[in-house]
């Protein structure tokens, strides 16, 4: 799977403070994100909207923000939703480790968007809350995928802010519209309401978060069954179905191919999902596999793209790092084995 490469003045933190509050990433960041999505091999627009100035605000206009403003600064420049009315591709990781420090790593990377997976991650509410808090500190958007589709789980999903919701197994229209009832508020849903005091308010502090909450809402359905991609176009035409995001693993498994996601029953059901997917006006999403990469779902049609997950990424950097060594023990060299030429690469201890 595709990995994208990672890279103390008083001065350097006065500029730091001030871009975080201006809703603006670090320059030093700014420079990083740059310089990685010119290596990067995909045609992805990875960087979010930056400013590139600072303007430091006087003690006396800053007496006067409203607390809208306030919390305001807690959400990213460019929300996925507009990002995505706005034509852009978005690449992105899934976190099964449950680690803010991995999440942290991961929305300093450069990634579009970070899901937090509780559907096969270990973690429940209160880890993924670690987590998002994490990706905001990085301006990184988090979705949460929740481990079945009810409207206990999205509630307490809900309350915590993300900026997406994923519904995983949808197999209907009408599930499609339960996952968006679970969303909304009554009259037009059923989403109980606290909205005083949690997380997605900023604990009542962001006045405007009833008014605007469904727009910045990113709600995903999941197509991975048979039946499923049976009524793909239908659940993509559902109203406030944002995006339907593909599921090759566990369709594959549902027709008898669990050990086989490339097998051509499985791609050719997941051609006519797709094609269902995009004539019913839903956004097209999907994970990128071994023998279907990030550029050919990118041609297909999909505006979101997950490239790899964080316990994949460590499970092979861990491995190659011992089969390194291992090989060092017998050929007697660490250049033998491919070890980096001096100067390519250093250690944290020098």
């Amino acid at each position: 799977m595709p990995a994208l490469s990672t890279t103390g003045s008083a001065t350097t933190t006065a500029t730091s403070s001030l871009a975080l509050l201006n809703h603006e990433k670090p320059a030093t960041k700014l420079l990083s994100s740059l310089s990685k999505s010119v290596k990067f091999p995909l045609n992805f627009k990875t960087l979010k909207n930056r400013k590139l100035s600072i303007e430091a605000k006087s003690a006396t206009s800053s007496s006067n923000l409203s607390t809208t403003n306030a919390v305001s600064a807690y959400s990213a420049p460019s929300s996925l939703k507009s990002r995505l009315q706005n034509g852009e591709t978005l690449y992105g990781i899934f976190l099964l480790s449950f680690s803010p420090t991995i999440a942290e790593i991961a929305g300093l990377s450069g990634y579009d968007f970070a899901v937090v997976d509780m559907e096969h991650g270990p973690g429940g509410i209160t880890d993924a809350l670690h987590c998002l808090r994490a990706l905001a500190a990085t301006q990184t958007p988090a979705i949460l995928r929740l481990p079945e589709s009810s409207p206990t789980w999205a509630k307490k999903a809900l309350d915590l802010g993300p900026q997406g919701i994923m519904f995983p197994m949808i197999e209907s229209p009408k599930m499609a519209r339960k996952a968006v009832s679970y969303c909304r508020f009554p009259p037009e849903g059923i989403r109980g309401s606290a909205h005083t005091v949690v997380r997605a308010s900023g604990y009542g502090i962001d006045e405007g978060y009833l008014s605007n909450y469904a727009d910045e809402l990113l709600i995903m359905c999941q197509v991975e069954s048979e039946e499923g991609v049976k009524k793909a176009e239908e659940i993509s035409a559902v109203d406030g179905v944002d995006c339907v995001q593909m599921g090759p693993l566990d369709l594959s498994a549902s027709i008898g191919y669990l050990w086989d996601p490339g097998h051509k029953k499985v791609r050719e059901m997941m051609r006519e999902a797709e094609r269902g997917v995009l004539e019913g006006g839903a956004y097209l999403c999907g994970f990128a596999m071994p023998h279907d990469g990030p550029i050919n779902l990118k041609t297909r049609g999909y505006h979101m793209v997950s490239g790899t997950v964080d316990l994949g990424l460590f499970r092979n950097a861990a491995v190659d790092d011992v089969r390194k060594f291992k090989m060092s023990l017998i050929q007697g060299s660490d250049d033998e084995v491919g070890g980096s030429k001096d100067g390519d690469e250093k250690y944290w201890s020098e």
